[in-house]
Order: C-alpha cells, then structure tokens, then sequence
C-alpha cells in the first residue's frame, strides 16, 4: 500500500476515536487537513466521519481543508457534505499549508481541540506546524521526506510529546504531536499494525510483529539510562515511544529482559514492573 494512502488511514483511524472525546470535552472541535488536495479520500473520509460522530446534541464541529489542488474538490466533497446536520460546518480553501494559521482563524478553531492532517513531499512547513499546535488540546499527524526530521520539528512547533518512524523502504516519515501519552501509544499501535518496516534506534530495518527481539530497544534503554540516570519505568515507556520506532509494549519487554540479565536494577525489587518502578543502570554497565 502507498504510504500516503497508509498516514491517510492511520489518520481517518485516530480521528474516530478523537473526535468524540473532544465534542464531549469541549462541545467543539475543528479537523484541519493541509495537504496537495490531489487525492480526494481523506477528505471525503474525514467527512464521514464527521457525519458518523457529530450526533452529540449541542455539539459544534468545524471540518476545514486547506489545499492547493482543489480544482476537483467541492463537486467530490459535495455530495457528502450536503448529508452533514447542521451542526458540520466545512471550509474547503486554497493555498499552501502556510495559509493555516489564517484558515483557523477564519474557523474560529481558537481554543477549541484541533486535529491535523499535514502533508508534504519535503520538509513541512513550520508555520503550519505551529498553528497546528494551538488548538486546546492539539494533536497533528504529519507525512513528510525522510530527510526531513519531525519531532524536533513537532517539539519545536509546541507539542509536548512527539514521535515519529522512518520508513524504511519509502524514503518518508510519519511524525505525531500530542500532549497525550494515550493517544501517543495508540498512535504507534496502529502504525505497527499497518505493517510497514521501519528502522530500528540502530538504523536497521524493523519488521513489525506481536513480538519482536528486545536487543536494540534494551540497548537505547541502556543508553538513555547512561545518559539521563535512574528512570522510571514510565519514563523509559515514553522514551521508547517518542525517541525509537518501537511501542510501550516493547519497552516493558526489553526491561524485563535487563533485568533477567542482571545487567539494570529495579526498586522495589519485587512485584509488577509497574510505572512508578525505577530503574537504574549496574554498575558494570554504566
């Protein structure tokens, strides 16, 4: 599969379950999407969406697309869009993902949540970006080059957490930003089951599977506790999903795999590695 048609489905996937809890939380919410406009399925899937989760009495939902090939657009969102209740609105406008600073505006997105699509064949634009953060909360789902970095990026723009997976056979990046741990592990859940490689804290191809060889992720938790002293096992979960390709899952297999060879300490000693767990790098190995 394409891997825009993949980030296209990882986002219409996390949208379902978004989209109901911000209308719960806040009774509006906007969907940005800022891409080419070439491809017309995500934003006829994020209609439908909308129509499928909109029924929240009281609730006000703002679907805005922000696209530079829109030529086709309104006859192909139109038939769906004339199905939305009243309580949709849809902005369909032109130009460049740096217009979306003025397209929120325009939506009156300002202290609502905001999710974003953002789309582009080379570095993302950061001004989009930030604007994609100012939403209260603000989750963005970003495809971009390879060479192009995105969770500095996404840190920069004002997310507090951010991951993002190389790819490795397509030459493209998937980042995320989010204040949410929940949506971040759901994120990276529903990357590895869209079964892409990706490269591993080594660079080495990663095929996603149920389980997979702790080695690598257990080598860059060694790291990260060399570098940042003892952690929690919380930390060393949040680690794992924001810096590497892996999953919280992972990490708590890749420690326990420490453990068993002796090579980091845990207190308490005993009982579940649970979160509030610290973990602390032995001496032999530091």
């Amino acid at each position: 599969m394409p891997t825009d048609a993949v980030a296209h489905q990882l986002f219409v996937r996390h949208l379902r379950s978004w989209l109901p809890a911000a209308l719960r939380r806040a009774r509006r919410a906007t969907v940005a999407l800022a891409y080419d406009g070439i491809d017309p399925r995500p934003a006829e899937e994020t209609l439908r969406v909308a129509a499928e989760c909109a029924g929240l009495r009281g609730c006000r939902l703002t679907v805005l697309v922000l696209a530079e090939g829109t030529e086709d657009l309104p006859a192909r969102l139109g038939a769906i869009e004339a199905g939305l209740p009243p309580e949709v609105a849809v902005h369909l406008m032109p130009g460049p993902p740096s217009r979306l600073p003025v397209a929120l505006r325009a939506a009156t997105a300002t202290g609502a949540p905001v999710l974003s699509y953002l789309e582009a064949q080379g570095t993302v634009d950061p001004v989009a970006l930030s604007a994609a953060a100012t939403g209260r909360p603000a989750e963005a789902l970003v495809l971009a080059g390879a060479d192009t970095p995105l969770r500095p990026a996404l840190a920069d723009a004002g997310f507090s957490l951010a991951t993002e997976v190389e790819l490795a056979d397509t030459g493209r990046r998937i980042g995320f930003g989010t204040g949410s741990d929940r949506s971040l592990e759901a994120i990276k859940e529903n990357l590895w089951e869209a079964g892409l490689r990706y490269r591993d804290p080594h660079g080495v191809p990663l095929s996603p599977a149920p389980e997979v060889d702790p080695e690598p992720l257990g080598r860059a938790l060694l790291a990260e506790l060399a570098r940042q002293g003892p952690r929690t096992v919380t930390e060393l979960r949040r680690y794992a999903v924001t810096a590497t390709a892996y999953r919280a899952v992972d990490a708590v297999r890749a420690l326990t795999a420490l453990l068993d060879a002796g090579v980091v300490t845990r207190e308490p000693e005993h009982g579940r590695l649970g979160g509030d767990v610290l973990v602390t790098a032995a001496r032999s190995t530091a």
